[in-house]
């Protein structure tokens, strides 16, 4: 494809027996790797944000689950499957919002159902390399489909982190955009920082200067005044779970800026994977969403910021009604004006076998 230079980093990689995941929480002053060499220390970067993005997070939950089997199997033999039961329940808990966790972990026990006498880790390992390859895969199919709505030379705002650091490789709604600028061109991605992590700020446009894309960053509330000028063409952001009915969660300010997209005329995409979709979650309402520290708030690069005394709210997520999604980027296409029967339709042709 004609786009494969906008596709340089990879925040998650197994070798030599360890995961190791580019640590997210430095960057960009710092490029450096984390390096897991159990499950129990995958799960433990997990929750400490090492890695983020619900894709990426399922990635690497799935090389964690390689690190269980094998290190159950060496210490158990046959008996590796209680062994390695408490260290999936580990890696299931270690992030409660993102619906790629469990999806990735439940492939993965699919594909060990069929092991056999024989260490389980070979088949583990190209289960998790197979997941792995798909995710990348489905970005830049999601890409292309993505692109083709935007016009030429689009001004796209985008929240968060969505690219190739969020996934296996590429991005969601960062993966439509390196789709656009391959196609047709881009001429500005305004990236929120995304408070308090600052994942826009930090790796967005870390992302997008490396590979030569334009990149300016406003903090979030300044989307409001540059979609009141027309600056903006279109919003596209990720998703971490999504309703059956559409409803999506996202990181925390998503839902304000489907309000003011909605409010000026401006579209509201969503970009990301049939595994996103949860079709067991009814409406948004029942997403659990992740509460973190509220020192996360207070302090910023550990100092302080706020008085003594004073406390914090800190989601990490909220929940966008689907009325607010103009349309649905996937792997599988675009669905505009996502609803239920939308949502159980592109899930069945997907996967028309268990429709």
């Amino acid at each position: 494809m004609p786009d494969v230079l906008y596709d340089k980093v990879r925040a998650v990689e197994l070798r030599d027996g360890a995961v190791y995941l580019l640590d997210q929480r430095v960057l960009p002053g710092t490029l450096r790797h984390e390096i897991c060499r159990s499950a129990a220390e995958v799960a433990a970067a997990i929750t400490a944000m090492v890695v983020r993005g619900a894709p990426a997070i399922g990635v690497t939950s799935a090389y964690g689950a390689v690190l269980a089997v094998t290190a159950a199997y060496r210490q158990a033999g046959g008996a590796w499957r209680a062994h390695a039961a408490p260290e999936f329940a580990r890696l299931r808990a270690s992030r409660p919002t993102a619906v790629n966790l469990g999806w990735a972990l439940d492939e993965m026990e699919r594909a060990l159902q069929a092991a056999g006498t024989e260490p389980p880790g070979p088949l583990a390992e190209a289960a998790a390399r197979a997941l792995h390859a798909h995710d990348i895969d489905a970005n830049r199919r999601m890409g292309a489909y993505g692109a083709a709505l935007l016009p030429a030379g689009a001004r796209v705002l985008t929240h968060c982190n969505t690219g190739a650091l969020a996934t296996g490789g590429y991005g969601t709604a960062l993966g439509v955009v390196r789709a656009a600028a391959a196609a047709r061109g881009i001429a500005m991605v305004y990236a929120d920082e995304t408070r308090p992590w600052l994942q826009g700020a930090r790796l967005t446009a870390w992302e997008l200067i490396e590979e030569g894309l334009p990149v300016t960053v406003l903090a979030d509330s300044a989307a409001a005044a540059l979609l009141r000028a027309g600056r903006i063409d279109a919003i596209l952001v990720g998703a971490d779970r999504i309703a059956a009915n559409g409803d999506t969660a996202n990181k925390i300010g998503t839902y304000g800026l489907a309000v003011l997209a909605r409010h000026h005329g401006v579209p509201f995409y969503v970009a990301a994977p049939l595994s996103t979709i949860d079709p067991h979650t009814r409406v948004g309402s029942d997403i659990p969403i992740e509460e973190r520290d509220e020192a996360e708030l207070l302090r910023c690069q550990g100092v302080l910021h706020s008085p003594a005394g004073a406390r914090a709210w800190n989601p990490v997520f909220d929940v966008t009604p689907a009325s607010l999604v103009d349309a649905l980027i996937t792997e599988q296409g675009v669905v505009e004006r996502p609803d239920t029967p939308k949502i159980a339709a592109l899930l069945a042709a997907a996967h028309p076998a268990a429709s």
